[in-house]
């Protein structure tokens, strides 16, 4: 925990194809930390679409972001031109560099990957997504959250929530968590049990891989060069 004398600069990027509840889930818990200042950053000072077409607008430009405590990276399909976009990749490193927490959700994990962060590291991403975190030099960990060092990463999209209320909890205690938790009403009672691979039926699960066959295949031909330019050795290969 980080004393609540110190205040905390928390700033999300924010990206043309984000999926917005990776940005506005962990928003919510996130902009609620006490003593501190959050932010979202862009390219440009633009607004963007979500991948459903939701405009949102950053605060500031990436150029014009102070050294940031916490930075969070969402995911979403507009995360695959971001896996060789040197100005984003560049800013992300210095970044993480200098803080004391990075939070990917979703495929924000494979941005993080791009930039090299997460060679030997635990993490998580989306289900779809999922086998590409060794390409990158991470080994998969199969939960909603996974915590390494002073990285947290949430699985997909939803679980951008529970992510966020753990680093709430890390930077200023459970008791803060639990109040941000508990003004958010977050106590889930999904109707369906479908909500995982494992547990979704299996003609369920397979409607949805080829929903997103195209944008996987993408993702993983773009892995491959990226694993290739960081020197990962892919294992099969």
């Amino acid at each position: 925990m980080i004393a609540h004398d110190v205040h905390l600069r928390i700033g999300s990027l924010l990206f043309e194809g984000v999926d917005q509840i990776d940005l506005t889930g962990p928003f919510e818990v996130l902009s609620r930390i006490p003593n501190s200042t959050y932010r979202i950053y862009g390219k440009t000072a633009e607004p963007v679409r979500d991948i459903k077409g939701l405009r949102l607008t950053p605060d500031a430009t990436l150029a014009d972001a102070p050294p940031l405590d916490v930075l969070h990276v969402p995911g979403g399909f507009g995360q695959q031109a971001l896996m060789e976009d040197a100005e984003v990749l560049g800013w992300i490193n210095r970044q993480a560099a200098g803080a004391c927490r990075i939070f990917s959700v979703c495929t924000g994990a494979l941005i993080c990957g791009a930039a090299g962060l997460l060679k030997g590291r635990r993490a998580t991403t989306h289900w779809a997504s999922f086998h590409l975190l060794p390409l990158f030099g991470a080994t998969p960990v199969n939960e909603r959250v996974v915590v390494d060092g002073s990285f947290v990463f949430a699985a997909g999209v939803t679980a951008g929530i529970d992510g966020a209320l753990r680093l709430a909890a890390e930077l200023r205690g459970d008791d803060t968590a639990r109040a941000i938790q508990l003004y958010m009403v977050y106590a889930p009672e999904p109707p369906f049990d479908s909500g995982t691979p494992e547990t979704a039926p299996p003609e369920i699960l397979q409607q949805s891989r080829q929903a997103v066959r195209a944008i996987t295949e993408q993702r993983e031909e773009t892995a491959r060069r990226v694993a290739a330019r960081l020197g990962v050795a892919v294992q099969g290969d």
